[in-house]
């Protein structure tokens, strides 16, 4: 029965888990600068893009890519990496004026894939509806890494926190017993199956986590990068300290068995911070030692909260639990503090404003934790008070006598299921939080330049058109600018400019607007929008006595 109330508490965690990534993971880097700047217009074509993320990122390859204004690829080359900067070569196009597409995915040092894109133009804008961006992360692919981390937490405590108990307080008299230490082995040996359970799932996904694709689209090559990313490094030493630590908890009389379980048990934890937002923070070495804390003071309290309402609460007689629960309460007690001390140094480097604890979804994570972590700590804080009246025969209203089954004892068993089934759902915050951005990241991202003026690439079968109004407002106070280039970009000397604007969805028909030609290939005249709306804009251009064209655009008037 007290199986199938513990994996109730799982499942419900499991549930927890999967209505939280409601949506793709967010990347956990950033762009924070683009040259040239997200939306811009240059004068020339450049010969590099580069891109600074605000962490160090590592290339998927074949997936970064820049797009000409007319759909051809431009990509001159490999990206190179220095750091946090990729540089993209450009190959000259042939048709060079209007808007380039920039699409990129690498996966930051905390592992986590980053897609996206961003466009600039050269000349004016234009329109290029095959337009491609970073490929999305698939939803199963999600869920999958964030229930894997699930069973990796549960497993760990379910491996340690037992471990400790019966290494240390366990009964001797219980670990006589086959039968009685057949329950615990099996809870420890569980334990550490669903932490390589979850660390092969996490390496697997993480594959078309990073390149693309569904939960069963890992390729071996994409397997291969993985297992040589520090990712993959972290969750092959996890996997080994698990080989080192399984038969040594199976040895008895090794001497110095407490000390190498624990120098194993300590490295092996060490793989998640390793492999996750602690390695990519600004200050790593303090928030590594922080999470490493904070995991090891929950697999010891969780796991020790595990065997006691499993085994020792109803195995142990009066003499051992008056002996066992005051060292139990103490280590809970010091568990506690280390996992607050830990998590708080976290939040303090991993939040960069108390507002964004409200604004953004990593913030608003950490109240939900704290807020189920308070309740839990409530809970254990009252089964404390009450171990310390029971230990000092001062309790009251409750048999004096501390024997199994008593009331005092089962209160502390339906106490410890409570906090059970809590930290259950703790731990499935704790799975969806490590897949959100840190709020250190919002607002780093690069600005997209927004120009006072609306400008675009417009093209015909005989020029390609480059125009650009200032400031676009209701009125007679605004300026047309118009060049005229050959597609490959030079220009074309004109013979006649015209200009007329329409709003059909206020019945006004065309009205020419007056157009003086300079320096050969540039138009220049006022414009005047009487009212708002979505006007079109003709141009009709002549360059020869029979070479003429048409185009036209539309143009939102506020």
């Amino acid at each position: 029965m007290r199986w199938v109330r513990l994996i109730a508490a799982m499942l419900l965690g499991a549930l927890a888990v999967l209505i939280g990534p409601v949506s793709p993971a967010s990347a956990h880097a950033v762009v924070v600068d683009t040259v040239p700047a997200r939306g811009s217009v240059v004068g020339s074509a450049p010969a590099t893009v580069t891109i600074t993320f605000s962490e160090a990122v590592r290339l998927v390859p074949g997936k970064v890519k820049v797009v000409a204004p007319d759909g051809t690829p431009v990509t001159g080359g490999e990206p190179t990496l220095t750091g946090a900067v990729m540089s993209i070569p450009i190959a000259p196009a042939e048709r060079p004026l209007g808007t380039y597409t920039v699409s990129y995915r690498v996966v930051s040092a905390d592992s986590h894939p980053v897609g996206g894109g961003f466009s600039y133009s050269v000349g004016a804008r234009s329109t290029f509806d095959g337009a491609v961006t970073g490929d999305a992360v698939h939803a199963g692919v999600t869920a999958g890494i964030s229930i894997a981390k699930y069973v990796g937490y549960v497993g760990l405590t379910l491996l340690v926190g037992p471990a400790l108990l019966m290494l240390s307080i366990w009964p001797r008299r219980l670990l006589r017993t086959p039968a009685a230490r057949r329950g615990p082995r099996i809870m420890m040996f569980t334990g550490a199956g669903l932490v390589a359970l979850s660390a092969i799932a996490a390496v697997w996904l993480q594959a078309p986590y990073a390149y693309g694709g569904g939960p069963l689209d890992a390729t071996a090559s994409g397997l291969g990068e993985v297992l040589r990313s520090q990712f993959g490094l972290a969750h092959l030493g996890r996997l080994v300290a698990l080989a080192l630590a399984v038969p040594l908890l199976t040895i008895r009389g090794f001497r110095g068995r407490g000390a190498v379980l624990a120098l194993v048990a300590t490295a092996g934890m060490l793989t998640w911070p390793l492999s996750g937002h602690p390695i990519a923070s600004r200050m790593p070495v303090v928030t590594v030692l922080a999470d490493l804390a904070h995991l090891g003071a929950m697999a010891v309290w969780l796991g020790g909260l595990v065997a006691l309402a499993a085994f020792l609460l109803r195995r142990a007689d009066a003499r051992e639990l008056r002996v066992i629960l005051p060292v139990w309460s103490r280590w809970a007690a010091l568990a506690v503090y280390c996992l607050i001390a830990g998590g708080v140094l976290q939040v303090m480097v991993e939040v960069g404003a108390v507002s964004q604890l409200v604004t953004t979804r990593f913030g608003q994570l950490i109240l939900a934790k704290t807020a189920l972590l308070a309740v839990v700590l409530a809970v254990a804080g009252a089964a404390r008070l009450l171990v310390r009246r029971i230990v000092a025969g001062t309790a009251t209203g409750w048999t004096a006598r501390l024997v199994p089954g008593g009331a005092p004892v089962t209160w502390l068993r339906r106490s410890v299921a409570a906090e059970l089934v809590v930290t259950m759902v703790v731990l499935a915050a704790s799975a969806v939080l490590v897949q959100t951005t840190p709020s250190r990241n919002v607002g780093e991202e690069a600005p997209v330049v927004v120009p006072e003026t609306y400008s675009e690439t417009l093209t015909s079968p005989i020029y390609t058109l480059q125009f650009e109004i200032y400031p676009v407002q209701r009125g007679e106070h605004n300026t047309l600018h118009g060049f005229v280039y050959t597609p490959e970009g030079k220009p074309i000397p004109i013979e006649e400019f015209k200009v007329s604007l329409a709003l059909p969805s206020a019945g006004l028909e065309p009205i020419d607007a007056p157009m003086a030609i300079l320096d050969e290939s540039h138009g220049l005249g006022p414009l005047n929008f009487p009212l708002p709306g979505e006007w079109t804009v003709k141009f009709t251009i002549r360059i020869s006595e029979i070479d003429q064209a048409t185009v036209s655009a539309v143009v939102n008037v506020p």
